[in-house]
């Protein structure tokens, strides 16, 4: 004998009566409520007994913070530099003092060139600053003294960064040599250099930024889309869809466990990045978290929408490396800079929600409360966010199939 049921969620049949009445919606909310919170504390307890999860949550953020902010950089010092004086001299003493002070090079001395140039090659030293017989000779007659250098550009960023320095060297030395000859008071320019944002120049505070974005995409986006998966590997995915339980109470039950998650791995790079590296907060710590909160719900929702078309851990997790991982690492701001990429690669960029969030760290940490810059990059983010999880509610159905 089949049991009749109400045409809609809020329709029962009385028990003896057959007469159809309706539930409370007050009673409905309570009871989607307490169903939501079950499936939220089902979740933190699955969280927290699965070692994987707190190890990308919590293990991650230290071991890539301190491999960038220890093990790599940006910045070039104690350079190994041949230096080549053919016919030593006053001029040429000091030139050679303002390298061996200069904490960017570690200089060494070489008698010939041939030296210095098969130094180079065997990878000893990095460049070469050749003083030529006549240098001080021509100097003293007021004429040009060239000065030989040779860089290895095998690394064309470093090889750079070098060129620079050198001739920084070579600018101090010149002003030195004009105060000594006519007095300080003749020296008809006087630069005084300023760097904004960054005034030590120290690449830590350009790496830590796009490193906690890259840290809160992989507790967003790839610890989601592998937990789900794995679900559905497992079978728990099933039987929790012959529960009362609604897709959005599901989803919801995803999304606020890992939420908390993502915001917990960002304080705790925060912290790291603060305390342990000493980059500056400037801007606004509320206006931080609010950004962060738009974007983590970006990625949460390029998770789950992954898990929704792949169900199994492996590919899962294959498409969440391809399509926000190393986006996020190689495209995003955070290593290469998105104004010297071709224009095709910059509008990929654009696609990407790392690339806004990565803006606004680098903002709010280093340059402060910048209006135009957070409402911009705050806008693509709300709007990503919403896109993926409306995308996510569209194609998430209580079905098995």
């Amino acid at each position: 004998m089949s049991v009749p049921r109400g045409n809609s969620p809020g329709e029962r049949w009385e028990a003896g009566g057959g007469r159809r009445a309706t539930a409370e919606p007050g009673a409905r909310r309570g009871a989607s409520a307490m169903r939501l919170r079950g499936l939220v504390r089902k979740e933190a307890l699955q969280i927290a007994r699965d070692p994987s999860s707190i190890a990308i949550a919590f293990l991650m953020p230290v071991f890539l913070l301190l491999l960038f902010g220890y093990g790599i950089s940006l910045d070039s010092y104690h350079v190994p530099l041949a230096v080549v004086v053919d016919q030593p001299s006053p001029q040429t003493a000091a030139l050679v003092a303002g390298f061996d002070h200069s904490r960017y090079f570690a200089p060494v001395t070489f008698l010939q060139m041939e030296a210095a140039r098969n130094a180079m090659r065997r990878g000893q030293v990095t460049g070469i600053v050749w003083l030529r017989g006549n240098f001080s000779r021509r100097l003293l007659q007021g004429r040009t003294a060239p000065i030989s250098v040779v860089i290895n550009g095998v690394d064309a960023n470093n090889a750079r960064i070098i060129e620079g320095y050198i001739e920084g060297v070579w600018a101090q030395w010149l002003l030195s040599q004009e105060q000594a000859v006519s007095g300080a008071a003749a020296v008809p320019l006087d630069v005084e250099q300023r760097v904004w944002f960054n005034p030590e120049i120290n690449s830590r505070y350009f790496l830590v930024p796009g490193l906690i974005a890259v840290i809160m995409t992989l507790i967003g986006a790839l610890l989601t889309a592998l937990v789900v998966a794995r679900e559905w590997e497992r079978g728990t995915m099933e039987a929790l869809m012959v529960t009362p339980v609604t897709i959005r109470e599901i989803l919801l039950g995803k999304l606020i466990p890992y939420f908390g998650l993502g915001m917990a791995g960002m304080v705790l790079s925060l912290a790291m990045g603060r305390f342990l590296f000493h980059v500056p907060m400037v801007g606004s710590l509320w206006i931080l978290f609010g950004c962060a909160a738009l974007f983590l719900l970006a990625a949460l929702g390029m998770g789950l929408l992954i898990s929704t078309v792949a169900k199994n851990q492996f590919v899962a997790g294959q498409i969440a490396l391809l399509v926000t991982f190393l986006p996020a690492f190689l495209l995003s701001g955070f290593i290469f800079d998105i104004n010297s990429m071709p224009a095709p690669v910059r509008f990929l960029t654009s696609l990407i929600a790392a690339r806004y969030f990565v803006a606004i760290l680098q903002t709010l940490l280093l340059a402060g409360d910048v209006r135009g810059v957070l409402l911009r990059n705050a806008a693509a983010l709300a709007a990503m966010s919403v896109i993926f999880l409306a995308l996510v509610r569209r194609m998430a159905r209580k079905r098995l199939d």
